[in-house]
């Protein structure tokens, strides 16, 4: 209990114990100053009363004074008792005129203020009558009073007026005695009506004087009983308060020993002379000590506190956070080295004790970072190691090579890189299953390092590729370990479930200082090296040279790969268009064209599609690229058909698509969903694909063909007779149109093997049905030709040049230039 007794410091329960004066008495001085400010409200209006009653008595006086001055000067005719109606007069004048600037829709302060003096008041007491009447004017006794002051005002008004009668008169002279009555008569008859109002006038103010008075002790009275019973119910409540955070404040102890003796890590409490007060199960574990043995003696009796990395002693510490200098919150990790001389490492966290802002001892919490420390070794081995063979991983692997390319000085030689790749490994996963790909994975693994180096890095990079990193090998040796490593997995004799298995690799090496000194130039030129060796026939090592030819130009395909992507990204690919032009002379054909296709390089230069689909091809994206000019052209064909001339009949749309998309049946789905997004008509589209593509997939050919002609488009097969078998496959391939192989063509003038080509594929074409189209039509001499032979449409420079699909493409007949003026190279496509 006396260990519990301290810990109750960590709690900090001064919040209980101590509330502050404020919010105790807060309530209570609240009070009071709500009963001052009614008390003052109260005086200020009594004091506004008291100056309307001051000012009526004032009012009446220059009323009276008024008339009887005006009487007198009507029979005297004295200048002198003139003046002493004036005087008289603007004491009601200045009431007149306070009203009339209070009752303005915006009220005159001023007006008021030189009313209220006018009228003989004090000028301290302006504020209390402006306001008084501003925010009382619409109460019952006010209004009345004020309704006889304005009567009052009406009586003094035509009192004034008979004044500047009479006094007009006096001035001119000759004034009768019965004009004198008349004027006497008329000053008795104002007196009488004026007297009553302002009589009523007192009485309405005395009335409201009264009311008010009552309401206010009424008002005050009732507020000081609402006062004192929240001031009891204040008190009550912070009486229960206090019971209740006694309470608390008991559970929160008995719960903070419960915890202290349940959690996992241990908590010392000592004093400010490094005695032990407090230790809990935990702390009991750690330092071999029991509670009840260890509680008076110095810390240093149960164990030594050394630093983790030059196990220096560190006692001071804990001296340092007892006596405040240093703050308590913050972990640092150390050993606690026990008197049997075993260590454990903990995370230390120690906190000084407070007692009225002095320290008077302070916790220290350990926590064992034995699992800790292991689960941290396990989550770095597994984050670089590869979970099923052990190798180190892809990750680990690019950090040691990135290390390795650091020292690289741009000489060959030095080290070398290593990508390996297992032949026919899809074969042992389909006809064994992945535990039986696993396993030879795992073989694998164990047979390899039996070819290297110590010191040597294998890793499993993905999948069944592999590379290793070989540190200061020269080529040849590094060769003769690639050698080694092949021929270990061809003799690894793997079985599976009593079925063998032939296992091959294929290995690609490289000097890195032939590559550039760069972590992806040095992994793409590996993994280049190895591509090009199960090109070459597999289960060979290939060296990564400059100088291959066919390297670099696989490079120069993986670096389109980028630029095409980034190309669509930024809409750099853009259509034209080329006519094909009937050569029969009829001129009911409608118009055909091919589009094609053209990328806009990164200077704003045009780049034509030879240099860019045979990476398109090799790497996948031509079906990417399909959608693309699928997309663009029907979304022009929409915005065409919206113009006015959508009357003029459109020209007939020729798309080349990849043999990849002809095979794909998403994008079967793909066309059939832009044809209807669009409201493109199918029989403005023909489909050009090219006779490689067809036979490749002969049956997906025809049944993607068959799918589009059913709803109403156009095929033409491209490049004809490019083979031997062609003839062999069109009657298979339901199309409409034949383009004969523009390299027959373009020469067939002077070459009569490439004429008779022509003509053959032409007259069959015809047989079967199909109308024919000849490419690199360049010359007046080969399109007469072509005429001659009967073929329907031509293509090439000499018809016209690619130009930038619009809608100008699919509707105005172009003018044919004059063709002994024109002529050009080969056709781009």
């Amino acid at each position: 209990m006396q260990a519990c007794g301290e810990v109750k410091p960590m709690k900090q329960p001064w919040t209980f114990s101590k509330p502050r004066l404020l919010g105790i008495v807060w309530p209570f001085i609240a009070v009071a100053l709500f009963q001052a400010l009614l008390g003052c409200v109260s005086l200020y209006t009594m004091s506004a009363v008291r100056s309307y009653v001051a000012g009526e008595s004032l009012w009446s006086k220059g009323q009276k004074d008024a008339i009887h001055y005006l009487s007198l000067y009507a029979i005297t005719h004295d200048e002198r008792d003139y003046l002493k109606y004036q005087n008289a007069f603007s004491v009601p004048q200045g009431g007149h005129a306070l009203r009339k600037a209070l009752d303005q829709p915006i009220p005159s302060m001023a007006d008021a203020r030189a009313g209220i003096i006018q009228g003989g008041n004090h000028p301290d007491d302006a504020n209390g009558i402006i306001w008084m009447y501003l925010n009382f004017h619409n109460f019952s006794f006010m209004k009345q009073a004020i309704h006889f002051w304005e009567v009052g005002d009406g009586y003094l008004m035509q009192l004034n007026e008979l004044a500047r009668h009479i006094h007009d008169r006096v001035g001119e002279g000759g004034v009768s005695a019965a004009e004198v009555n008349q004027w006497r008569v008329q000053i008795n008859v104002i007196n009488e009506g004026v007297t009553p109002a302002a009589r009523a006038f007192s009485d309405a103010l005395g009335e409201g004087s009264r009311f008010i008075l009552n309401l206010l002790i009424a008002v005050n009275l009732v507020t000081a009983v609402l006062l004192i019973l929240l001031a009891l119910l204040r008190v009550r409540r912070l009486i229960v308060q206090r019971r209740v955070f006694a309470d608390a404040l008991q559970l929160e102890k008995e719960r903070a020993q419960t915890t202290l003796e349940s959690i996992g890590d241990g908590v010392i409490t000592i004093d400010v002379a490094g005695a032990i007060v407090y230790m809990n199960p935990a702390a009991e574990g750690l330092t071999h000590w029991k509670s009840t043995q260890a509680s008076g003696l110095p810390l240093t009796a149960l164990f030594n506190l050394l630093d983790e990395n030059d196990q220096k002693d560190t006692s001071t510490l804990v001296e340092q956070i007892v006596t405040g200098k240093l703050k308590g919150g913050s972990a640092n990790s150390k050993l606690i080295q026990r008197l049997d001389g075993s260590t454990v490492s903990v995370a230390l966290v120690g906190t000084p004790i407070y007692n009225e802002g002095v320290v008077s001892g302070a916790v220290l919490v350990l926590h064992d970072m034995t699992q800790e420390r292991q689960y941290i070794a396990d989550l770095s081995w597994q984050a670089a190691h590869d979970p099923l063979t052990g190798l180190v991983n892809r990750s680990e692997f690019e950090h040691r090579l990135q290390r390795v390319l650091d020292t690289v000085d741009g000489q060959a030689g030095s080290h070398c890189l290593m990508f390996l790749d297992l032949d026919q490994f899809k074969l042992v996963n389909d006809t064994g299953g992945h535990a039986a790909g696993d396993e030879l994975l795992r073989q694998l693994c164990r047979a390899l390092p039996q070819g290297l180096r110590d010191g040597d890095t294998l890793a499993r990079l993905g999948g069944d590729e592999f590379g290793v990193l070989l540190v200061d090998c020269p080529a040849d040796t590094a060769l003769d370990i690639a050698e080694a490593l092949r021929e270990i997995v061809q003799t690894l004799h793997f079985m599976w479930k009593g079925r063998p298995f032939m296992t091959t690799v294929s290995i690609g090496l490289v000097q890195l200082g032939d590559t550039p000194a760069t972590l992806e130039g040095s992994l793409s030129a590996a993994d280049m090296a190895c591509y090009m060796a199960k090109e070459r026939g597999r289960n060979r090592v290939q060296v990564y040279s400059v100088d291959d030819l066919t390297l670099s130009m696989r490079f120069g395909e993986m670096a389109w790969i980028q630029r095409l992507h980034m190309a669509m990204d930024e809409n750099r690919f853009c259509l034209y268009a080329q006519e094909i032009a009937s050569i029969k002379g009829e001129g009911d054909e409608v118009r055909h064209i091919e589009i094609l296709l053209r990328l806009r390089d990164e200077s704003g230069r045009m780049v034509v599609p030879d240099n860019f689909i045979p990476a398109a091809e090799r790497y996948g994206l031509m079906t990417t690229l399909d959608r693309w000019v699928v997309h663009n052209v029907f979304k022009v064909i929409a915005q065409c058909q919206s113009d006015d001339r959508h009357q003029v009949p459109q020209a007939l749309c020729a798309i080349n698509l990849s043999g990849s998309s002809i095979g794909d049946d998403t994008f079967l789905e793909y066309l059939k969903q832009q044809f209807k997004a669009f409201a493109v008509s199918p029989g403005m589209i023909c489909f050009e694909i090219t006779e490689t593509s067809a036979i490749a997939d002969l049956d997906s050919a025809i049944r993607f063909i068959n799918e589009l002609k059913g709803l109403g488009c156009q095929f033409s097969l491209d490049d004809f007779c490019s083979g031997m078998s062609s003839f062999a496959y069109l009657k298979h391939l339901p199309v409409d149109y034949l383009k004969i192989d523009g390299s027959f063509v373009k020469d067939m003038l002077d070459n009569p093997i490439n004429k008779a080509m022509v003509e053959v594929i032409n007259n069959i074409g015809h047989v079967m049905g199909k109308r024919t189209i000849a490419e690199y039509v360049e010359t007046p001499q080969i399109e007469f030709a072509l005429q001659e032979m009967g073929v329907d449409f031509a293509q090439g420079y000499l018809i016209a040049r690619p130009e930038l699909f619009t809608c100008e493409s699919l509707y105005i007949q172009p003018v044919r230039p004059d063709p002994l003026m024109f002529g050009a190279p080969g056709t781009l496509r």
